[in-house]
């Protein structure tokens, strides 16, 4: 019988001494060699992918079934140096990673990434001009396949000079450098399905309340409501395009003058001014829909969906940017030449419009 019990001040006799876990070695480029029965050099040739060797189908069958029946790991490093380019993609943002709905750029791409083999390495600069030239110079260090460059919100941007270096493509931003791809949001696109909505369900005296600021997004979703408009035989009146700082309170200061224009449906510039006029409207004892149709843009989903009605509106569509940027880098897609690649922008279609009442 073994005894537990403690000697004066010696160990337990016959305990176990704690044991950590041996750490298995990695398998070597050697032991599949044995495996397969063949050279190191042949591993070498098929775990590199290198199509010109003169190996037959037959043995290169056997070095992937020794492979997968070992679980040998090649060793990324010494492939990047043989092949001068990583398994890796570059993404480098101004600040998407800290917007909830644009976040949705970094998802797309990464799922992209993955499908065709890469891993994607981000670095969020918050604008940072130091820090966006020291993330360019790292992942070229890292000898990235590529790099996608990508804005918070839609707008021309400059190129950084670091970023030619490197294979490129611009995301949700665009450059008039000739030759420069670059992946946008459809505006024009996104402002007529925006304007459809309305028309669809009768509405005739539509009002557009527009942003202040100049951005690629307020003249592309102003051309897309004159559109729409134009296409449905409806006049354009100049007189129904409002301008308001484009948040909450754009939107509730809007409401005053809105109401004079004699209109049943209104679209916002996005989601944040329509948040802002349902505030406004509801001062004023309106109902909606049922005295005012409201649309909005960006689908931003915890404000539109939230809203009481949840809001009809436009989403802009990151995750298919981030997903196209990773295509057109990997020259699955081609884009337009000198010209941006543009994403259509899809309707969600809630509660905040209703039919037009016959007059």
């Amino acid at each position: 019988m073994i005894s537990r019990e403690k000697s004066s001040g010696g160990p337990v006799t016959g305990a176990r001494s704690p044991r950590t876990p041996e750490r298995a070695h990695p398998v070597t480029l050697r032991q599949v060699a044995e495996e397969a029965g063949v050279s190191t050099a042949t591993v070498s040739l098929v775990v590199n992918k290198k199509k010109d060797a003169r190996i037959s189908a037959e043995t290169r069958k056997r070095v992937r079934d020794a492979i997968n029946k070992l679980g040998y790991r090649p060793n990324a490093l010494a492939q990047t140096l043989v092949s001068g380019s990583s398994r890796f993609i570059g993404l480098v943002a101004d600040a998407i990673a800290t917007t909830p709905f644009a976040g949705q750029i970094i998802h797309g791409a990464q799922d992209e990434a993955w499908k065709h083999g890469y891993a994607l390495l981000i670095a969020n600069t918050e604008g940072n001009a130091e820090l966006e030239k020291d993330a360019i110079t790292m992942m070229l260090e890292y000898k990235v396949r590529g790099i996608l460059y990508s804005t918070w919100f839609h707008r021309e941007t400059d190129v950084p000079a670091s970023l030619h270096e490197a294979d490129f493509v611009l995301v949700n931003c665009f450059s008039k450098e000739p030759g420069t791809r670059a992946v946008v949001p459809d505006e024009a696109q996104g402002g007529r399905s925006a304007t459809e909505i309305l028309l669809g369900h009768g509405h005739r005296r539509i009002a557009f309340i527009n942003a202040t600021i100049p951005a690629p997004a307020k003249d592309g979703r102003l051309q897309g409501y004159k559109r729409a408009l134009e296409d449905a035989g409806v006049p354009f009146d100049p007189d129904l395009v409002l301008e308001g700082y484009p948040d909450q309170e754009g939107g509730y200061a809007a409401t005053q003058e809105l109401l004079k224009r004699d209109v049943s449906a209104v679209y916002c510039y996005n989601d944040r001014m329509a948040m802002g006029l349902y505030d406004g409207l509801r001062e004023q004892g309106l109902s909606i829909p049922d005295d005012m149709a409201v649309v909005g843009f960006d689908n931003q989903e915890v404000i539109a969906a939230h809203l009481r009605p949840p809001l009809s509106t436009v989403a802009l569509p990151h995750y298919e940017l981030g997903a196209a940027g990773v295509r057109i880098l990997l020259g699955l897609e081609e884009p337009p030449v000198n010209a941006a690649a543009k994403i259509n922008c899809p309707t969600v279609e809630r509660t905040s419009v209703r039919a037009q009442a016959p007059a």
